[in-house]
């Protein structure tokens, strides 16, 4: 009997025993051939997930944010994750993540009985969340045993090489909430604006229950659902230890309160609407770093704005913009037009006119649908004003102004009421209107320009862009006419010009005739003339500039050499190959108001290369600095202490582009643009200001660019397809204003004095007229101070120097004065009146003509 116990006993057990070196065998058959090429799991230990790219104001304010399109994600570290949020993720999905290997046999049967006690409603994880990891990151969604197995294998791999902090980490950045937000820190803001840490229990139960099924558990769809979902994880963290009896009773009776639902502002509203400025370094970044990496690195970017003057530029160029499009009388019609059947009650017009499309990103316009129309004035809805008992107009009195113009543009009769213009439906801008008192007066009907422009400030010494605007609006058009448009500068090219005769022997009291010129070119005779089409004889450099005189500059850039010119107008950075045309010495090359702006910092600046950006640094998402702007050397930053009253000394590596007395020679010319030339009417500060105004042929495009010691800036405007700005446009008459009106904000904060005169020179009283040496000590309305070179000192008499070749004049005066500054009249007295430095008066001759003037040939 005992041997047939003992046979019975050792039969099962080598029946058990076989059995389990055939399931061991089959088991590790299975392991090892779907352990063949499976993803290497060691990349996770370097995982980098995407991430949002941020840009920063100077504050450290959140100006801008930019991610691959329609994926919100945002990095954070497994030491930045609270507690709480930890504990609710492990209560949803693994409750064992923390004791596993991998995999977790009893989390699968749990899994089961839930589905079937629940009917799936509240759905326990099947898999780990180091499954989770290894299904999205290394494997595909595909529902098959072959994946799952393969799935499990990783995961048991991955515990081994990972730590449980890698993994959750892993996890929570990379997992999708719905929504487009991707990672839990992006689920905090998408659901609740609220940073990880601001998340209360209930808040954090409810993102950890959203993973498994994020459409399921919508806050608003499916809000009964959702509330079920969160009350189950709340109840895993009480039962699990998490929270106490009070916090759990706590959290189960609030509501679940969301962004969806309207009871919580979106992150959105909390930064500006996107502008030029911040569009512009992702532009940038995009083409430094690629557009990929900017947008998935997690890049922190400083922006160099200076929020003040950033709001002066885009108050002044919005109003010269609006200014000439108001004066020109035409209502091009609605932004946007919603039917009238939407408009039955104040809920459903706000709905409908929250969905129309029109630029809500203009200081002080709302958008507006029109609700009736009277006799006289049509009712509005206004977004985000409240509704009153009598209602908000638009009367008549404030559409008389505009003529409407049909799909031909054929122009109607001028609107007596409000109804010539505005129908029921159509979604329009208002601005409201207040009386000298600050009480109301009425809503006005305003309308985006359709001439647009371009303004740009940066810092004269250190290259940063303090400003920019592209455009009326960014939501009307994104194109960025500051950087992207490229226009013809016009006469504000002359000052390259200018330079490069100084550095070519010439100085501010050179003589130039301002004579008829002709120039043989491949398409024929070009003959060009001066805005006035008066010719006005011999005058030094100085006027030339001062009062924009093109037929001087063409003679100058033909006697140094239009290969000079172009040399210098690439150094400066002006345009990478201009072409050496007579013709581009007027400016007819197109080019950027971005390059311009930058080119006049180093007349400013002394003559040094300044590279203009937008961007202070960039950090990496770990807080390593991959760019930093200045390069300069701080000899003293080094030192533990300094002596009272000094500060470190910053040392200037600067490429020099140009000779700082021809800097200075150059600015002093520029100078006399604004005190007396063709800005003087227009360009009025309390600091020297030098600039140079720029007109192209038939005015299709205007700009005006100057500079203070500190700062400069830049101002163009024009029409998208160039046409006719009207003949009265000019440089000095439109951009003027638009640049003075900047700079008086700009000198409040930044100040600006008399610029830095360079070593090596002296002055000496010019007649400015005649460019003749007066005594030292001379003063009086036609003397200027003019810097010139040691050892180059201007000799007494008429003349130092007459440009050769007369061209094609007869009987033109020897110099001409008292020419206003839109080159109208020419007025030539023979004699000219100065004081010594006696105090006494003297006459000095101001010269008679040649008679008849000849030219050798063609000019």
């Amino acid at each position: 009997m005992l041997r047939f116990v003992i046979g019975i006993f050792g039969a099962l057990f080598s029946l058990v025993f076989n059995g389990l070196v055939m399931a061991a065998i089959g088991i590790g058959g299975i392991i090892f051939m779907y352990s063949r090429d499976l993803p290497d799991h060691q990349t996770l230990a370097q995982y980098n997930p995407a991430t949002i790219s941020r840009i920063y104001s100077g504050e450290g304010q959140i100006m801008d944010e930019f991610s691959r399109e329609g994926e919100v994600r945002i990095y954070v570290s497994a030491e930045d994750i609270p507690d709480l949020v930890m504990e609710a993720v492990i209560s949803a999905e693994d409750r064992n993540f923390f004791e596993h290997g991998g995999f977790d046999a009893r989390q699968m049967v749990a899994a089961v009985i839930d589905a079937v006690v629940t009917r799936g409603e509240t759905l326990r994880g099947a898999s780990t969340i180091t499954q989770q990891v290894a299904k999205n990151l290394l494997l595909s969604s595909d529902r098959t045993i072959e994946r799952k197995i393969r799935e499990i294998i990783l995961a048991v791999r991955m515990e081994q090489s990972m730590s449980k902090e890698q993994i959750i980490e892993v996890y929570l950045n990379e997992i999708e909430f719905g929504l487009n937000a991707h990672g839990i820190a992006a689920a905090a803001r998408t659901y609740f604006d609220a940073a990880l840490s601001e998340l209360t229990p209930a808040q954090a139960a409810y993102l950890a229950g959203l993973p498994q099924n994020p459409a399921r558990f919508h806050p608003v769809r499916y809000t009964e659902r959702a509330v079920a979902r969160r009350d189950f994880v709340l109840r895993e963290m009480w039962e699990n230890g998490y929270l106490t009896d009070a916090e759990y009773e706590t959290a189960i009776a609030t509501p679940l309160e969301t962004v969806q639902s309207g009871a919580i502002d979106p992150f959105q509203r909390s930064i500006p609407p996107r502008s030029y400025f911040t569009d512009e370094i992702r532009r940038q970044l995009s083409e430094d770093f690629g557009s990929d990496r900017f947008l998935s690195a997690g890049y922190s970017v400083r922006a160099t704005m200076d929020e003040s003057l950033q709001r002066a530029a885009e108050v002044a160029l919005r109003r010269a913009l609006e200014d000439f499009d108001r004066n020109l009388g035409v209502y091009r019609g609605p932004e946007d037009q919603v039917e009238p059947d939407l408009l039955g009650t104040e809920a459903d017009w706000r709905a409908a006119l929250a969905a129309a499309d029109v630029p809500r990103d203009v200081e002080g316009w709302h958008p507006a649908v029109v609700l009736s129309v009277g006799d006289s004035a049509a009712r509005i809805g206004i977004e985000g004003v409240a509704e009153d008992e009598d209602g908000h107009f638009i009367p008549a009195e404030d559409v008389t102004w505009a003529r409407p113009v049909d799909a031909d543009g054929n122009r109607g009769n001028r609107a007596r009421v409000a109804g010539d213009l505005l129908d029921v439906g159509d979604v329009v801008l208002v601005r409201r209107l207040n009386n000298g008192d600050g009480s109301f007066r009425r809503w006005s009907l305003r309308q985006i320009p359709e001439v647009q422009g371009g303004f740009m400030a940066m810092d004269v010494n250190t290259g940063r862009v303090l400003a920019m605007q592209g455009g009326f609006s960014y939501q009307a058009s994104e194109f960025n006419r500051a950087t992207l448009a490229t226009r013809q500068p016009g006469s504000s090219f002359k000052p390259f010009v200018y330079a490069a005769a100084l550095d070519s022997g010439y100085s501010p009291n050179t003589i130039v005739i301002d004579a008829p010129i002709e120039v043989e070119t491949e398409e024929g005779i070009w003959r060009p003339t001066n805005a006035s089409h008066e010719f006005y004889g011999p005058a030094p450099l100085r006027t030339g500039i001062e009062r924009s005189r093109n037929l001087m500059t063409v003679r100058l850039a033909q006697e140094i050499g239009m290969d000079r010119v172009a040399a210098y107008a690439e150094r400066f950075g002006v345009y990478d190959d201009l072409a050496p045309y007579l013709a581009n010495s007027l400016g007819s090359q197109e080019t950027t108001l971005f390059r311009m702006v930058a080119a006049y910092a180093m007349f400013a600046n002394g003559g040094e290369r300044v590279e203009p950006t937008l961007v202070d640094r960039v950090q990496d998402r770990f807080g390593t600095t991959v760019y930093s702007h200045d390069q300069r050397l701080c000899t003293d930053c080094e030192l533990p202490d300094l002596p009272e009253g000094f500060g470190p000394r910053i040392v200037s590596n600067r490429e020099r582009v140009m000779d700082p007395i021809t800097a200075y020679q150059l600015t002093s010319m520029m100078q006399g643009v604004v005190q007396r030339g063709t800005a003087s009417g227009t360009v009025n500060l309390p600091v020297p200001i030098a600039g140079k105004t720029g007109t192209t042929n038939e005015a299709r495009d205007v700009w005006f660019v100057g500079f203070s010691s500190t700062i400069v800036a830049g101002c163009y405007i024009g029409y998208d397809q160039p046409r006719s700005l009207g003949r009265a446009a000019s440089g000095g008459g439109i951009c003027g204003p638009v640049f003075n009106e900047f700079m008086q904000t700009a000198i409040e904060e930044y100040g600006g004095g008399p610029f830095e005169v360079p070593p090596g020179g002296r002055f000496f009283p010019i007649d400015r007229y005649t460019g003749q040496r007066l005594p030292d000590g001379s003063w009086g309305e036609y003397v200027v101070q003019e810097y010139f070179r040691t050892g180059e000192e201007p000799g007494f008499g008429l003349l130092g120097y007459i440009d050769g070749g007369f061209a094609m004049g007869s009987n033109l005066p020897m110099f001409g004065r008292g020419e206003d500054a839109s080159d109208e009249t020419v007025i030539a007295p023979d004699r000219q009146t100065v004081t010594t430095a006696t105090g006494e008066n003297a006459e000095v001759p101001t010269g008679t003509d040649f008679g008849t003037l000849s030219s050798g040939g063609l000019y």
